[in-house]
């Protein structure tokens, strides 16, 4: 894999989706991926703010899958299908092809096989789109440098000891990881910590140390 970024195809929507109040930013930039009417399961899907967002602005066919049962009440209230199901072990119930989009939004660093996970995403979807924190962020680096201790950010809020966060990944990992699984990279997306797009030429590096969160867009 090269250091430099890879062509991304042309995002398929004509309209941008309105942000959530008070939601996450890498939420708005994934429902803009997403086309109108398409079959979408949102894996760990939380509390279906995406889903809903989804179902409201881009009129799909949704489905989700959630850990905590508090999670799937939430999207049950909402008027979401959505069952209660663990990504590292239910996925394989799913058949090829079943979906256009498979999503999984900071959730990818909280399996435990994300290698495993993110094969069977590309399975089950015709598209896989992932969005993570950067654990190579500057900010990390220089806490992790200069204190000694495992660093806490406005993204990656929780203390080591208690963080769902298993599996550290930066963009440069997930670039590497796509690469052995054979996926193509559609689309990519790197936010700073404004949430503002930083720049799609930037080479890989770059992005890696002042992207806070990545969205990557990946197919077959």
């Amino acid at each position: 894999m090269t250091d430099t970024l890879i062509a991304t195809a042309p995002v398929p929507t004509t309209a941008t989706v309105e942000e959530p109040a008070g939601g996450r930013v890498d939420l708005q930039v994934i429902a803009d991926l997403v086309a109108q009417g398409s079959r979408v399961l949102d894996v760990g899907c939380g509390d279906g703010a995406l889903l809903a967002m989804l179902r409201d602005k881009r009129q799909v066919d949704g489905r989700g899958i959630e850990l905590s049962q508090a999670g799937v009440n939430e999207c049950v209230a909402r008027g979401l299908s959505v069952i209660q199901g663990d990504a590292d072990r239910d996925l394989v119930h799913y058949p090829d092809g079943a979906f256009d989009y498979v999503i999984l939004s900071q959730t990818i660093q909280a399996t435990r096989e994300p290698k495993t996970v993110l094969a069977e995403l590309l399975r089950i979807g015709e598209r896989a789109i992932v969005s993570f924190p950067n654990f190579g962020h500057w900010t990390i680096r220089l806490q992790l440098g200069l204190h000694g201790r495992m660093p806490v950010t406005r993204n990656i809020s929780y203390a080591w000891y208690e963080t769902p966060n298993i599996h550290f990944c930066t963009i440069r990992d997930f670039v590497a990881l796509a690469g052995e699984l054979g996926a193509r990279i559609e689309t990519s997306v790197a936010l700073d910590a404004e949430g503002g797009r930083l720049g799609r030429k930037l080479p890989w590096g770059l992005w890696n140390l002042f992207g806070q969160q990545g969205v990557f867009v990946l197919s077959r």
